[in-house]
């Protein structure tokens, strides 16, 4: 039975602001910016927004007080913050509150000057307690202790986790709006320094500002706006701990399950998607999620990366963007997940265009590798 989700809403605008570095402004002016653009892209302005989803780093009330900023009085809202994850699980959430009659207009929006700011990812305000007296440098060491794991048990190698991040140097270096474009070897991944064994700078994240903003609609309504909608076609969500010393198994996430209802809600199956966008805040994430959303089995996320797998040219076209590793990441990354499989499905990638892009699946992760939420998204061919 189809269910009642699939293609009834879509996003019909997406926007950046102070990708890399904000230069004084403050998050709450990016994540505007981002908004706007958005906005115009779809035809509309805020005054049309009566849907919120939000969360920041640092807001308490993130729907309150960004929607007082924006000048706006929302009918529905969202706010649940399950870290990076949480952009990604707002759009399941705006599908089915635009499904509902809840709201007409749903904003998704998310920004972070972090760099500028103060130069260091935020402190994490609600750490773990069976974990915290033992004083872990948050949230490295929860990711360095699953690719341990993952080489153990699987013989991946530190060459495996380096061909993700200079897969997203390579995918940055087509993108004019990543952060990070200098060239980047093999060699240089693996002399990197050391942050926590097995993982160097080079297998981490950015630290970067940035904002993000979707816009969603009913897809009766999408059809009538400026830009080509990109439909909604299934999503699901899952969480099996907090604590990564709680996760049942350190080398198989919660991105299992929720992709497997993602795909049923969608009607599809892993070899039906054309453009991956995973969250890639360290390589073995990306190495994780290929095996858990079934691109490959569970213990050949290495071999399937290796030779340039993810990069132009390989196999499948994984974080078209340069991703987190090399596009920006403003200690959130979900939004942009989003905003590329989108305009990779509007055919306005530019160079690094995935040619004949019809399907779209985004993936986010949240904590230390607690939430895990996929999204499935399409054309119009898709419905």
């Amino acid at each position: 039975m189809t269910n009642s989700l699939k293609g009834s809403s879509a996003i019909v605008g997406v926007g950046t602001a102070g990708i890399g570095e904000a230069h004084g402004r403050t998050h709450l002016e990016i994540m505007a910016e981002a908004a706007n653009n958005a906005l115009a892209e779809a035809g509309l302005n805020m005054r049309d927004v009566d849907g919120l989803f939000c969360s920041t780093l640092v807001n308490f009330f993130p729907t309150l007080t960004i929607g007082e900023y924006f000048g706006i009085q929302p009918k529905y809202v969202g706010g649940t913050s399950l870290g990076g994850s949480s952009f990604v699980k707002y759009a399941i959430d705006a599908a089915a509150a635009l499904q509902a009659g809840l709201c007409d207009v749903a904003l998704i929006c998310y920004g972070s000057n972090q760099r500028t700011a103060g130069g260091k990812l935020a402190t994490m305000s609600d750490p773990p307690v069976s974990e915290i007296m033992y004083k872990p440098r948050y949230p490295i060491i929860a990711y360095s202790f699953a690719a341990a794991r993952h080489m153990h048990e699987f013989g991946t190698t530190r060459e495996h986790l380096a061909e993700v991040a200079v897969a997203a140097r390579k995918w940055a270096q087509l993108n004019p709006e990543a952060y990070m474009r200098d060239d980047l070897t093999m060699d240089e991944v693996l002399s990197a320094r050391m942050v926590c064994d097995p993982l160097s700078v080079r297998d981490c994240c950015l630290v970067t500002d940035g904002a993000g903003a979707i816009v969603m609609t009913r897809a009766d309504k999408a059809k009538d706006l400026k830009k080509k909608p990109v439909y909604f076609l299934g999503g699901a969500e899952e969480q099996w701990h907090r604590a990564i010393s709680e996760m049942p198994d350190v080398t198989t996430t919660a991105a299992s399950k929720s992709g497997e209802r993602a795909y049923a809600m969608a009607g599809l199956k892993p070899s039906d998607i054309d453009v991956l966008e995973l969250y890639d805040a360290f390589t073995i994430n990306t190495i994780m999620f290929l095996e858990d959303l079934g691109f490959c089995k569970k213990g050949e996320g290495g071999p399937f990366v290796a030779d340039g797998g993810i990069a132009p040219g390989g196999k499948i076209p994984v974080n078209t963007n340069g991703g987190g590793l090399s596009y920006c990441h403003p200690g959130a990354y979900g939004t942009f997940l989003l905003i590329e499989a989108a305009r990779q499905l509007r055919g306005e990638g530019g160079d690094r265009q995935v040619k004949d892009a019809k399907t779209a699946l985004a993936h986010g992760n949240g904590g230390t590798l607690s939430s895990q939420v996929t999204v499935l998204l399409g054309d119009e061919s898709t419905l």
